[in-house]
């Protein structure tokens, strides 16, 4: 029905047009529609014309050039000539730098990119572009460098890092220590714990993963040369990512990591120690003692195999004559090393090493070193110290010092006051009034019935004395009965110095003042060994694994008498030498040896024992010196016959007995080893002005500075007023003897755990020689563990020392020299000489091959050798001769970790890029570089995991309280 009604419709509409409008409507219908089509059509095509003819003529009058075809225009440019290029050699306003940095530039091109980018094109445009992009960097580098203070940097910042780095090594060594034998591989097990000593040190970083793992480390310097790249490259240079990272891979892989290689490479450092200490001669005590106290089986057997080696080859040599003899010593020495070298190796093997507190508490006689002599030398002071400490004694023994200070002190301002009064200048109530405070002071401290600790002396001197001082002017004599009878009671009371010298740190006080001897090598373990027949000497100092006691039998016969003279020639320096035979006897063995002495070591021993044994000053007399002449033949057999007398009568049994501690000082002397003198040579031409103030300067310098607080506030105030009427002589020494901390604050107020600071002591920061000499102490020979007095100690004697040296310009000397290392010159020549190393002679250097293992392990010993050679005795005897070995040997197996070494380096630069970019927020940055460090992951959740427990009492806590108070 639907289709119908369309259909029906449809047709009716048909019908109806064509009755309308006619049978031929259709066509014209048609029609209109076809013309209206193309009419539109004509229009928009009329329309569309001309404005593309309009386009075109604003084209022909446009900036941009008429374009060409592809094909010609590419053949056109490539027949072009190229055109030279024009480059600004200027970098940093110095020719003498800008000439071999130019070399640098040129060379890393030719040998990082031109060697391979040549196969690819012969367009320098890149090429260009890369060397404006560095010489722009470096132009920023100079202007930025040319801006910074690097006199902060140079003695704060890097010596704090050194401090602290030696500061971390120490405490690994001690967590190993304390592990015992619980570890497999010590070397490793050492990189271990730094790193973890590290991170607990630093909190906020950890250098692990930079220092292990390559991959890490390669990391790190792409990022640090893109981060400087961004810093010093203009905005659309950095952008260019192509030529970005090239230059980022020259810099990290070409000139850094290499660089940092070397640097950090143990064996390079041993060898550039060698190189620096070139002049100074090996010493076979010193040498030895490294042998002795080695614990690397490979450095052992090192130079075991090169001690056969020449063993060898001096047997197979046909000799006759006088060389004969020569060659034998030669042969018996080396036999010696040998011998010495496998027991210690068979103990390390066997792990046989000896305890020291074992060892002192089942020990044999050791020598005696007089109560007089401790309390007058720094080293067994602070034993002793700390010994009377331990018994509630320390009473006594700062007693003492106290009054020996005061007895200088009054001495040396009633000499000022007489000296005024005959200039007509009177102030002597004023100065007795003084001096009578300070007496007063020292009664009230340690006599008085409210001292506490209180002397426990007899009443009736106490009393005597009090009433002495109520009545009677103070004198510089007026303790002198108390100190007598406080001396007596140390000396003879068994809980002090008789205990003492049973006492473990009696021991380690011999060992200090290296008064610990070995007789006789014993070849084993057990010390059923006969001595080595032929060993040019047994006697070596030894550390505390190898103690033993100079025979002090009353049976040993000791003989010695002068049997030839030479004269040698050293270096340029002709001296007269002194052959001494010496015989020693026992009830069941007979040595003989010979000994060479100058007569400057004879001088010296004659000086030391005149000084402790102030009787021998009347017996013994020493030949005078001679300048002109000396090497006559006839001078010296006439001096050989004076040293002969004055040996004999030295030898005399009647003179030793008369001082049984005279034996070591002769032993010692006469031993076949290089003769340690007691005082260096400066300190032997210091003598010769410094005598008449010896005595009082050592009893101010090594005892007084031990006054309690209470006198030690009334007597600054008493230094100050005696300061104006005193000369300047008087004032140094009243300075020296009070303006010092007291002496009963045993504990140094700085933690365990924490870098380096800056302020590392009052009036310090401001010497910069002071501060940095005081800190490298402190970390290399550990004094802030030890007793601070000897580190107060240590302390004056350097201002003195600097004060002495340079006056109050020393900081000035300083400011300039670091100008100086940084001026164009010095620069230059560190460019040259980074030049010359990466390219000797404009060519590339190949990589210089490992060393064998057996070289680098004898470059360790000759390096350690080296090293405890050119150490001064007057260090020594400041801070004892054990702990000047141990600091030594410490800051040398640091730098025995390339890993370690690493670290270091990497410190060093962060500190030079914070110094000289301290805008741009490096701190942070490296601490977001080193964050993906396994040490530190672990340190936090460590952390994390201590704090856990007191943050969920605290939330615990607080909720109850919430629910208390609803």
């Amino acid at each position: 029905q639907t289709s119908l009604s369309i259909w029906g419709w449809g047709s009716l509409g048909l019908v109806l047009f064509l009755v309308t409008f006619g049978p031929f409507a259709i066509f014209y219908f048609a029609f209109y529609i076809l013309c209206f089509v193309g009419g539109g059509f004509v229009v928009t095509l009329l329309f569309g014309k001309s404005n593309s003819e309009k386009y075109l003529e604003q084209c022909e009058h446009s900036f941009l050039p008429c374009t060409s075809v592809g094909i010609p225009k590419c053949i056109e440019e490539m027949k072009r000539e190229a055109r030279p290029i024009k480059i600004d050699r200027r970098l940093t306003g110095a020719n003498i730098i800008d000439e071999p940095l130019q070399q640098v530039i040129q060379f890393s091109l030719r040998d990082y990119v031109q060697y391979w980018y040549y196969t690819l094109s012969d367009d320098e445009s890149f090429l260009l572009e890369i060397r404006q992009a560095l010489q722009y960097a470096l132009v920023q580098f100079s202007a930025r460098s040319k801006e910074t203070d690097w006199q902060p940097y140079f003695t704060t910042r890097l010596v704090d890092d050194f401090g602290t780095h030696l500061r971390v090594f120490r405490k690994a060594q001690q967590r190993i220590a304390e592990k015992g034998d619980q570890m497999k591989d010590q070397a490793e097990e050492l990189v271990d714990t730094f790193f973890e000593v590290e991170v607990e040190m630093e909190k906020e970083v950890c250098r692990d993963l930079v220092c292990t793992s390559p991959k890490d480390e390669e990391g790190f310097l792409r990022d640090l040369c893109e981060v400087l790249l961004y810093i010093l490259l203009p905005p659309g240079d950095f952008q260019n990512k192509i030529m970005r990272y090239f230059v980022r891979e020259i810099l990290s892989r070409g000139i850094l990591l290499p660089l940092i290689n070397q640097l950090s490479d143990p064996d390079y450092i041993n060898q550039y120690v060698i190189w620096m200490i070139r002049d100074s001669n090996c010493n076979y005590e010193a040498f030895m003692n490294i042998i002795k106290l080695s614990d690397n089986i490979g450095e052992l057997e090192a130079v075991k195999d090169k001690a056969s080696e020449e063993l060898q080859y001096l047997r197979s040599l046909d000799t006759a004559g006088d060389d004969i003899n020569t060659i034998k010593n030669q042969i018996n020495s080396l036999l010696y090393v040998i011998k010495v070298c496998d027991s210690r190796i068979q103990r390390l093997q066997s792990g046989k090493e000896i305890d020291t507190v074992k060892l002192a508490a089942n020990f044999g006689k050791l020598c005696t070193v007089p109560l007089d002599h401790i309390l007058v030398d720094n080293v067994a002071l602070q034993f002793f110290m700390d010994y009377m400490q331990q018994t509630g004694g320390q009473a006594h023994l700062f007693f003492w010092m106290t009054v020996e200070g005061y007895r200088v002190t009054a001495q040396q301002q009633l000499e000022v006051l007489q000296s005024r009064q005959k200039d007509g200048k009177h102030q002597t109530n004023q100065t007795k009034g003084l001096l009578r405070a300070a007496a007063f002071g020292v009664y009230e401290q340690y006599l008085s019935e409210k001292a506490s600790p209180r002397v426990n002396i007899d009443d009736n001197l106490v009393a005597k004395l009090a009433e002495t001082l109520n009545h009677e002017d103070p004198t510089p004599e007026i303790f002198d009965d108390i100190q007598r009878k406080v001396y007596e009671l140390m000396l003879r009371d068994e809980r002090f110095y008789p205990s003492f010298k049973q006492n473990v740190l009696y021991v380690r006080m011999l060992a200090e003042l290296d008064m610990l001897k070995d007789p006789s090598f014993r070849g084993s373990d057990d010390g059923e060994g006969e001595s080595f027949n032929g060993s040019p000497t047994g006697s070596i100092n030894l550390s505390l694994d190898d103690l033993s006691n100079v025979p002090s039998d009353e049976t040993v016969q000791l003989h010695a008498y002068i049997s030839d003279t030479g004269v040698c020639n050293d270096h340029g320096k002709t001296y007269a030498l002194y052959a001494i035979t010496v015989h020693r006897r026992n009830a069941n063995s007979e040595e003989m040896w010979k000994t060479y002495r100058r007569y400057s070591d004879f001088h010296d021993f004659h000086m030391r024992i005149t000084e402790q044994f102030e009787n021998l000053a009347n017996i013994l007399k020493l030949p005078g010196k001679k300048t002109f002449n000396n090497m006559d033949r006839e001078f010296l057999e006439k001096r050989k016959k004076d040293l002969n007398a004055y040996l004999q009568l030295l030898l005399n049994p009647e003179v030793m007995k008369a001082s049984p501690a005279l034996a070591h000082y002769v032993y010692d002397f006469l031993e076949n080893k290089a003769y340690s003198k007691g005082k260096g040579d400066f300190a032997r031409k210091m003598d010769t002005f410094v005598n008449p103030l010896r005595n009082s300067m050592r009893n101010v310098s090594n005892a007084v500075k031990s006054i309690p607080d209470s006198l030690a506030e009334g007597m600054t105030k008493m230094s100050d007023n005696m300061g104006k009427m005193s000369e300047r002589l008087g004032q140094d020494i009243k300075q020296s003897f009070f303006k010092v901390p007291p002496l009963m604050q045993k504990t140094y107020s700085d933690p365990d755990h924490c870098r380096v600071a800056a302020p590392i002591d009052d009036n310090v920061d401001d010497n910069i020689p002071l501060r940095v000499m005081l800190l490298l102490m402190d970390e290399v020979f550990d004094l802030k563990e030890r007793n601070q007095w000897l580190r107060r100690n240590i302390k004056n004697l350097l201002q003195q020392l600097i004060r002495a040296t340079y006056g109050d310009t020393i900081n000035r000397k300083i400011v300039d020299h670091v100008d100086w290392m940084t001026s164009p010159e010095q620069v230059a020549d560190a460019v040259k000489r980074f030049r010359d190393a990466f390219w000797p002679n404009g060519i590339l250097a190949e990589t210089v091959p490992r060393r064998d293992k057996a070289i680098r392990m004898r470059t360790r010993v000759a390096g350690k050798t080296k090293l405890l050679e050119v150490m001064p005795d007057e260090l020594k005897h400041i801070i004892g001769a054990e702990t000047t070995r141990k600091g030594i040997l410490r800051v040398f197996e640091m730098f025995q970790h390339s890993q370690l070494n690493k670290r270091m380096v990497y410190v060093f630069l962060e500190r030079f890029l914070e110094t000289l970019f301290p805008q741009n927020k490096f701190p942070e940055l490296f601490n977001k570089l080193h964050s993906r460090s396994k040490q530190m992951q672990r340190y936090k959740q460590r952390l994390h995991s201590t704090q856990a427990p007191s943050l969920q009492k605290s939330l615990l806590v607080s909720h109850i309280r919430l629910l208390m108070h609803l």
